[in-house]
């Protein structure tokens, strides 16, 4: 097996085991909350430690990249990612488990943003389109049948197994990493200012949301959080602005493509993982599904993230915006049909929304991250993919906390019967109303002639 080709296979292997882990989390929930005795915000920090760090360490796993090389820093990701998901089966009570998935999801960000740029840097011309047409369909592939795989772990073998399967794919990929080819760095500092402001502002954001519930929107550290937000984000925006190598290059968000591109991707992700999270739970808790049942009919929002990017790949070469305002649409149509979910919802009943939603995640997974990548020199491919997926990985995870307060704010903190059903339709309007804007400004933004030229 040449280079290109080793390479090819471990960023594709490493990117398999992200979602499972996501996904395996989400089916796992109902089971980790019973077994470690934990409350619903306890149990929702296993989802929302995860995906914090995974957003918080994506910058700066693209600037480590472009300083210390890519093969090394991609290797060190996957052997923290590996660490994680290891410590997980491991775990004996619900803070040593929320603990180890924020060890995961760091070693997964630090990964994820060094294995798109080192595809970006192997890969040029037409074999580059085709090489994120491959990476969108092994992201499909772990989203869609990483409910199904779960609910059928955790029924035969408990929660602990849906860790355990990501695991033994890091552990392949860290076999494969010392034959990797060398791709040296850009021999960038390092913007530990901004991204300390960055990490601390994205943390104090999501204990907010998640905490408000149950300790109220006005008790006093929830007011501080808030304030101690607002300082942080405001002294990030300076720090950037004034830094001779910034973590984030701001000027990037004068890039109507590069913007319009990343919130594709971010509103994709702010509609699809909230459910990821917590249909497989309502199906459970309050239609009566067995995990190995809610995981088969999660397959309706996830197998066309399997079949749809190579079609979203053709559309996208002949114009990107219809494929990034059609996705949208497709989406916001779904989410809006899904509020007519309850107790007695059927396959056939679910079939539409979920497809709908499906369809326009899976057409654009993996292309447009290589769209995006490519509207940027190849020499700051680690930087643009950290900013990029960052982008995308704050929208869900933002999505994330304020989707489980709603929950638990409407259905009185418990998440079952008529409480979960009424709060699942307030969410659903609600997703369904964000990308209705989103489609918007996502027809906006691409509306410039030269915004629909392909990458090359």
């Amino acid at each position: 097996m040449n280079a290109r080709a080793l390479t090819l296979t471990a960023v594709l292997l490493s990117s398999l085991s992200f979602p499972l882990t996501i996904t395996g989390a989400s089916v796992a929930l109902p089971g980790i909350q019973h077994d470690l005795d934990t409350s619903l915000t306890t149990a929702q920090w296993v989802v929302n430690g995860y995906n914090l760090c995974f957003a918080a360490f994506l910058a700066f796993g693209g600037s480590l990249a472009d300083l210390l090389g890519k093969r090394r820093l991609f290797t060190a990701g996957v052997a923290v990612f590996f660490a994680g998901s290891v410590l997980c089966v491991l775990a004996r009570d619900a803070t040593v488990l929320n603990l180890a998935r924020v060890l995961a999801g760091t070693g997964a960000a630090a990964a994820t943003a060094t294995g798109q740029s080192i595809l970006a840097a192997t890969f040029g011309g037409p074999a580059r389109t085709r090489v994120f047409g491959a990476l969108g369909a092994v992201l499909g592939v772990g989203l869609a049948f990483g409910p199904t795989i779960s609910g059928l772990l955790v029924d035969a073998l408990g929660w602990r197994a849906v860790f355990a399967v990501p695991a033994a794919l890091a552990g392949v990929v860290l076999l494969v990493c010392p034959f990797l080819p060398a791709l040296p760095g850009a021999r960038r500092r390092i913007d530990w200012a901004g991204g300390t402001l960055f990490t601390a502002a994205l943390a104090l954001l999501i204990w907010a949301f998640v905490e408000a519930p149950a300790l109220g929107a006005s008790h006093p550290s929830v007011i501080a959080a808030l304030l101690a937000l607002v300082i942080c984000g405001i002294a990030f925006v300076r720090v950037e602005k004034r830094g001779t190598d910034p973590m984030f290059d701001l000027g990037l968000l004068r890039d109507q493509r590069f913007v319009g591109y990343s919130l594709v991707a971010a509103t994709m992700m702010g509609l699809l993982v909230p459910l990821l999270v917590y249909l497989p739970s309502y199906l459970i808790d309050v239609a009566g599904l067995d995990a190995g049942r809610a995981g088969l009919w999660m397959l309706m929002l996830t197998l066309p993230s399997v079949v749809l990017p190579p079609v979203g790949a053709t559309v996208a070469r002949r114009s990107p915006r219809l494929l990034s305002v059609g996705a949208v649409a497709l989406g916001t149509a779904g989410m809006f049909t899904l509020t007519t979910v309850g107790p007695d919802s059927t396959p056939g009943s679910l079939l539409l929304p979920l497809l709908l939603i499906g369809a326009g995640v899976g057409a654009t997974t993996g292309v447009i991250d290589g769209l995006a990548i490519s509207s940027a020199p190849v020499r700051q491919a680690g930087t643009v993919a950290g900013l990029f997926n960052t982008g995308r990985l704050v929208t869900e995870t933002v999505a994330l906390a304020l989707v489980g307060s709603t929950l638990a704010t409407v259905s009185g903190g418990h998440l079952a019967g008529d409480g979960f059903t009424a709060a699942l339709r307030v969410v659903a309007t609600a997703l369904g109303c964000f990308g209705a804007v989103s489609a918007v400004g996502v027809g906006l933004l691409l509306r410039r002639r030269d915004a629909g030229r392909p990458a090359a």
